[in-house]
């Protein structure tokens, strides 16, 4: 092997040198470098594993915000609904109200109306019986007593009034 450059003793020199070296750092640096790497792995794998579930619990959450702002969307919607109902039931019941008042308002007018033509006709009459009374003193120039020509007289005015009715 003298002819190709090689020296034998130093070749085996170097190849027990190298496998020492080689199991020293396989039992020094390897190891431990194997180890770290696996832990890492495992480290990055829990990660990813808390990512997705995470990520699943993420999707969870937001579908039950979503049912829950649909439900409220609902209930909103339910209320101005009965909102509406209540305003509307409000606002007749108030017509009504007001229709009655008005309507008890105008049989109150119209009761006071024939009250006080009642009392106007009354007053003419009496006005009218006086001067027939006077008028007929002057034409028969005797004289009955005053309720003797109030009873005459308004006999005759009710008769002509039921007449007239």
């Amino acid at each position: 092997m003298g002819d190709l450059g090689i020296n034998l003793p130093g070749l085996i020199t170097q190849i027990i040198s190298f496998v020492i070296l080689f199991v020293i750092l396989s039992k020094v640096l390897y190891k431990p470098l194997v180890a770290m790497l696996d832990q890492r792995a495992e480290k990055i794998t829990a990660g990813l594993e808390a990512a997705e579930k995470a990520k699943e619990e993420a999707a969870k959450s937001e579908e039950a915000i979503q049912e829950q702002l649909q439900e409220a969307r609902s209930e909103g919607q339910k209320l101005v609904t009965q909102a509406r109902e209540t305003a509307d039931r409000f606002r007749e019941e108030e017509m009504a109200k007001i229709k009655e008042e008005l309507e008890s308002e105008r049989s109150r007018a119209e009761s006071n109306i024939q009250r006080e033509r009642d009392a106007a006709i009354e007053e003419l009459r009496k006005e009218f019986a006086g001067l027939a009374i006077t008028a007929a003193e002057k034409v028969v120039k005797t004289s009955l007593d005053e309720e003797g020509h109030r009873a005459l007289i308004e006999g005759v005015l009710n008769e002509e009034g039921s007449r007239n009715n």
